[in-house]
This record gives structure tokens, sequence and C-alpha cells, in this order.
């Protein structure tokens, strides 16, 4: 009786094949250097957006109890930073579609800012570098809470108005009875 599995995969090495994990570059958050796809920049985007919320947050509840001007100051300094991210990736967003870093002066144009999230990019390596490294499952998620905060944000503003409506009504039938 023979002890090798027949249904095991074969155990060859193959010479011509690269490894995958060579063929992209590592991700640079506060560079402008490299080149990051689409769905991670959404993704950065928004996790920038929700950390600066509750740095703001954060700043503004301590200005309210110590001082104003330095709690103003720290919300100063925090959204100066985001702006600087913000650029950074949007530069790194037009490197993978193989475009100069000063087209992103293209986003100051309404509705020009589609482009960063519907281009793709480039397919291999370009002359920015290697293309970016496939995108985790974090990365996904994080994304992806983008459409479900715009919707339910939409909701909220459509049935918080409704409810208010329906609650004066509600109060004035119950007092002209």
């Amino acid at each position: 009786m023979s002890t090798i599995n027949p249904y095991s995969p074969p155990r060859a090495h193959v010479a011509d094949i690269d490894d995958v994990s060579s063929a992209v570059q590592e991700i640079r958050i506060w560079s402008a250097r490299g080149r990051i796809g689409r769905l991670r920049f959404l993704a950065y985007g928004f996790a920038g957006y929700l950390l600066i919320a509750m740095a703001g947050g954060a700043l503004g509840a301590i200005g309210g109890l110590v001082d104003p001007v330095v709690a103003g100051a720290g919300v100063v300094l925090a959204v100066v930073a985001y702006l600087v991210f913000g650029c950074l990736i949007a530069i790194q967003r037009a490197h993978d579609m193989g475009w100069s870093g000063w087209t992103i002066l293209l986003l100051l144009i309404p509705l020009v800012a589609l482009v960063w999230i519907f281009n793709g990019g480039t397919r291999g390596a370009n002359r920015f570098g290697a293309p970016p490294p496939p995108n985790t499952w974090g990365v996904r998620v994080l994304a992806l809470m983008l459409p479900a905060v715009f919707v339910i944000g939409i909701i909220a503003a459509v049935a918080i108005p409704a409810y208010q409506d329906y609650t004066v009504r509600a109060q004035a039938a119950r007092i002209a009875k």
C-alpha cells in the first residue's frame, strides 16, 4: 500500500514565475511617492475623516472645559494635518493613474474629483513605481462603510424632519380633542 496521497498537489519548483510579493510596492501613507488604488484611496480618506471628526469632537469638549482658544488651535492643526494627508493620498492616486501629482489641482473643480474614484489605475508598473498591493479585508470594509454612511445620512435627512412633523401634528391633534 502506498503512503502517497493521489490528491495532493504536485511539489515542483517552477522557476519562470516571479514572487508576487516582490511585484508590488509598499504603502507609504505620509509620502507623495508611490501609488494607491481607488478602493484604498476611499478607505484611507474615510478613515482620515473619521479621525479628524473624533479629534475635533474631543478638542471641542476640552475647549468647553478648559480654554476655547487652545482647543480651537488644536482643531486648526488637526484640519491642516488632514488636508496634508488628503493631498498626499490624492497624489498617490494620481500616480496610480499614471498622472503627475500636480493634477490634484483638478480636484478643485466640482465633479472632476469623481475621476479619482471611477478611473482605474494603470496595470503593471508605470513611471511612478510598481502597482499597489492587493486590498486587504480591512480596506474593503472601511471603503464600503463610506456608501453606508451616505445612505444612512440620506435616510436620516428624510426621516428626522418627517418624524418631527408627525409629532407636531400628533400633539396638535391631541390638543384639539
